[in-house]
């Protein structure tokens, strides 16, 4: 009975959404669609291609770089030319350098198109927050973000499994091996061109009016007027507030989460298929979780009270994860650490963006995506010498006092800071054709 009415209310709020709102979402899809199969072959393409593993490292290394160099540049961007136009700017640039980086062989070159990548496509998502602001109302805002969040880890089981199949169908049809550089290069161009494509031109048939786009999506921002709030933005206490949880939870995830498959090969010898399905089950109960998110803070009357509800729950199943000696209890409780601790995160984000004006979202979703992306330019190195030295006890003790911190800041700073939620049919929904 209640999944029934859990899912009456997902679909109900669905239904409020407006037609940009729907082409976000199904923007969003094609984008995880693409993500899954560039995941799942580009680091063997490389392999193939001759690369060793410490230029792996440097490719995955390069996109991150990017985002954390020029996050706030980026985030100012977004505000001075619009949200639409950001996201059509960085998906499109985005697929031109991974279109380059499978084509190209000079591997400087391989790695310029890798940075490119990080750089624009932090300008689509960074405007991704800001846009879902404009075209959402307090009544489904918290339910569009949630189905944001968990589109990219459901289109991606999808992705995943249709990827799965494509290098043996393109190897027969090229006259190669499966597991071959051109076979894997021709998934990943293919699967760049049909799904670029389609995100694309989601993202252009999206009108942007004067009702879910104040400046209309024409007229860039007078300097002035970017200015201005860029400086209020960065001085204002609030922004580095709203970054603090982050910094916290990022540095704290960006210690274990990298080498959580080593964790569990190490500590219980667990087979390649056992571990795909692990992750992939993560995957999915995420993303259905996150759809449910929005009901629980519904039911709590409060965004925060949600977030820290669930992520301070995950903390136990961290504990049980790194101390408990059998894997099946492990495999049960990485699941439950997983979905309590990413599903409210679009309340979060939802949350943070309702705090400040329009005019300084994306440089505010900057910061906060800046202090993220420092703790993971600087935990996996520190988890690894920790790790060498005494194993993976440590690193769960410590993530776990990082996740306890940025749960007790969520809750200080801001459990006074939000208005009461409103219940399903007190507000009345305007403007949703």
């Amino acid at each position: 009975m209640k999944a029934n009415k859990s899912l009456q209310y997902i679909l109900a709020q669905a239904r409020t959404f407006n037609r940009p709102a729907r082409l976000f979402l199904a923007s969003t899809a094609a984008f995880g669609l693409v993500y899954a199969a560039w995941t799942l072959f580009f680091n063997l393409y490389l392999l193939e291609r001759g690369f060793d593993i410490e230029f792996l490292g440097k490719a995955n290394t390069a996109p991150g770089l990017a985002a954390l160099l020029l996050g706030i540049p980026l985030g100012l961007l977004s505000d001075r030319i619009g949200r639409k136009p950001a996201m059509l700017l960085g998906v499109g640039l985005g697929f031109l350098a991974l279109i380059l980086q499978v084509t190209l062989q000079n591997p400087v070159l391989i790695l310029l198109m890798g940075f490119i990548y990080g750089a624009v496509t932090n300008l689509y998502l960074l405007s991704q927050a800001p846009f879902m602001m404009k075209v959402s109302n307090e009544t489904n805002r918290s339910m569009l973000f949630s189905l944001n969040y968990a589109l990219v880890p459901l289109a991606g089981v999808v992705g995943s499994a249709l990827a799965g199949q494509m290098p043996a169908l393109f190897g027969r049809l090229l006259g190669v091996q499966g597991r071959s550089a051109q076979a894997y290069q021709a998934v990943l161009l293919s699967a760049l061109l049909v799904g670029g494509g389609a995100l694309l031109l989601f993202l252009a048939l999206i009108r942007e009016t004067q009702e879910n786009d104040p400046s209309g999506g024409a007229a860039p921002a007078s300097a002035e007027r970017v200015r201005g709030p860029f400086w209020q933005a960065l001085s204002r206490p609030l922004t580095l507030q709203l970054a603090l949880p982050n910094l916290l939870a990022g540095l704290g995830a960006a210690l274990l989460m990298p080498y959580i498959n080593v964790f569990f090969v190490q500590r219980f010898a667990i087979s390649d298929q056992a571990l795909g399905f692990l992750f992939g089950a993560s995957e999915l109960l995420t993303g259905a979780a996150s759809v449910l998110s929005p009901g629980l803070a519904l039911s709590l009357g409060s965004k925060i009270s949600a977030v820290v509800l669930t992520q301070a729950g995950s903390l136990f199943f961290l504990a049980i994860m790194g101390f408990v000696p059998f894997l099946l209890v492990a495999a049960i409780a990485y699941l439950i650490r997983g979905t309590l601790m990413n599903m409210a995160v679009p309340l979060f984000d939802a949350f943070a963006m309702e705090q400040v004006p329009e005019s300084e979202q994306a440089t505010v979703n900057s910061v906060k995506s800046l202090t993220w992306n420092l703790g993971w330019a600087t935990g996996p190195y520190l988890s690894g010498v920790i790790q060498q030295a005494y194993g993976f006890n440590p690193i769960f003790i410590i993530t776990g006092i990082l996740y306890a911190a940025s749960v007790a800041v969520t809750w200080i700073l801001f459990r006074k800071r939000e208005k009461p939620l409103a219940q399903p049919g007190v507000l009345v929904v305007k403007g949703q054709p």
